[in-house]
Order: C-alpha cells, then sequence, then structure tokens
C-alpha cells in the first residue's frame, strides 16, 4: 500500500515537513561572506535556500548516496561523500553555521556526530538541527492505541506498524532513510548540552493532524509536543 497524495494527513504530513523547514530559516542568522555546513544535504535544493538565508560566500555537504551528491553538485554544493558516524572532512573552527535536518535520527553514533558538529564549529559558529520529536502527541497516541510511532522504524526496508500512517507499507527506499533513534525535547537538549554546546532555542514545529495555520498557535502555546524538534546551538 502506499500513501494516498490527496489525503488529508498526506497533505498535512507534507505540509509540516514545510513548516519544520520555514522554522530553520527563521531561526538562521545573516552570516555575510561566512561558510555554511549541511549534514545530510540530500539533493541540495533545501541547502540552497539556507545558503541564501544566511548570505554565506561558500556551501558545503555531507551526503551519502550518489544520485543526490550529483544533484547538489549541481546546485553549487561542494559535497562529501563520507559517512556522518565518522569524523567529518573538514579541519577544526571551519565553518559559521552547520546545519542538519531530519538526520541525527538516521545515526547510530549520535554522540560522535555531536562532537564533530561542535570540533568543526567557529568559536562564535551557531547550529541549527532538527528531527522528529518522540514525545509528539501523535507518537504519544499511537503508543496508547497499540501502535507504532510513526517516526520509529522497526524495519529498513517497509513502514509498518501504524494504519493511521500515511506512508504505512510504503518502502524505504535507501537503508541509510531508516530511523535509528527517535528524540524527545529533554533529551535532545541534555544531549547537545552534554557535548559542550548552549541551547539558545529550543521549540517543535507541526502539530498532527492540525494543519500549518493552527499548528504554529499550538506551537507556541506548547513547546514540547509538537511533531519536530529544532534546537538552535552555540558552543560553550
Amino acid at each position: 500500500m502506499s500513501a494516498e497524495p490527496q489525503s488529508y494527513l498526506y497533505r498535512v504530513f507534507r505540509d509540516t515537513e514545510l513548516l519544520n523547514k520555514q522554522t530553520i530559516l527563521g531561526l538562521l542568522d545573516p552570516r555575510p561572506g561566512g561558510k555554511l555546513l549541511d549534514c545530510g544535504c540530500g539533493d541540495g535544493s533545501f541547502t540552497a535556500q539556507l545558503a541564501a538565508r544566511a548570505q554565506v560566500a561558500e556551501v558545503h555537504g555531507i551526503e551519502a548516496i550518489g544520485a543526490r551528491i550529483e544533484a547538489a553538485t549541481g546546485r553549487g554544493v561542494i559535497v562529501a561523500q563520507t559517512d556522518l558516524n565518522a569524523r567529518f572532512p573538514y579541519d577544526d573552527e571551519a565553518f559559521d553555521i552547520v546545519h542538519s535536518n531530519q538526520l541525527i535520527e538516521h545515526l547510530h553514533s549520535t554522540d560522535g556526530f555531536l562532537r564533530e558538529v561542535r570540533r568543526v564549529l567557529k568559536p562564535e559558529g551557531l547550529a541549527v538541527l532538527s528531527t522528529n520529536n518522540l514525545a509528539s502527541w501523535h507518537n504519544i497516541i499511537s503508543l496508547v492505541l497499540g501502535m507504532q510511532p510513526p517516526p520509529n522504524n522497526v524495519s529498513s526496508e517497509v513502514v509498518v506498524g501504524n494504519r493511521l500512517d500515511p506512508l504505512r507499507g510504503n518502502a524505504i527506499p535507501n537503508r541509510e532513510d531508516s530511523h535509528l533513534r527517535i528524540f524527545s525535547y529533554q533529551a535532545l537538549k541534555e544531549l547537545c548540552e552534554h557535548h559542550g554546546f548552549q541551547v539558545l532555542d529550543l521549540r517543535t514545529a507541526g502539530y498532527y493532524p492540525l494543519p500549518p495555520s493552527l499548528a504554529r498557535i499550538m506551537t507556541r502555546l506548547d513547546r514540547r509536543h509538537g511533531a519536530f524538534l529544532i534546537i538552535k546551538l552555540a558552543r560553550r
């Protein structure tokens, strides 16, 4: 079974992903002439938006999948094909901004990743990371109903376990796209602090099953239970 493109839940799912990206862009500070690193840059389309917002002069990305690297390179991203669980191929304090969106949940070495983000970030640099929120209400309700929280994959091949998930039954095209570790609001905050970061902002975006217009209101009233976590960090 594949997701119905016109179903309400599918539309909210896609609209919430866009809302999350808009929130990320709103948290970026301009760094004219600086350097940006996008971890898990994909095809580079959102990387280009980040670069424009931050007004940087040089844009780098890390990506594992060949077709995505080719597309990102075509958009002007300088891409390194490497494992994000390992040491990044950059010097210490190389970047003014480090970003990742929907990346850390795919990694088995979340500690190593955060250490590397801090290492390559300049002393006055900023990191903005986003990931799924384990403590969102739609995940909590899924557990109460005896179903799998949607972002918490149990397979590297197929999406299963939640009959309300608009992606239920869809194949996971690349093993790298399956989710390994899902964070709560408190866990993301504490792990970043453990690795030497100061938390400048931590908020959520999206509030399933509400559309973005209502979700913006609800995440202002309830910062901990939205669909996506977005954290803004500085080196401590």
